[in-house]
């Protein structure tokens, strides 16, 4: 199996989400990114509560 087929098949379910978990998805991905750009160790389960109840609402 090429490495490309399996980049796709990681990102199928992603791509054909509803837009709502998409973006929840994309949000989550930005803070966790930001949290390892500044080597961050701080808790984020309350960081992606919030960005969980904000798609919700």
């Amino acid at each position: 199996m090429s490495q490309e087929q399996n980049i796709d098949d990681v990102q199928e379910p992603i791509i054909h989400a509803p837009p709502e978990v998409q973006q929840i998805i994309e949000r989550v991905w930005h803070l966790e990114k930001n949290r390892l750009d500044r080597k961050s160790n701080s808790p984020i389960n309350d960081d992606i509560l919030t960005i969980v109840k904000e798609a919700v609402q």
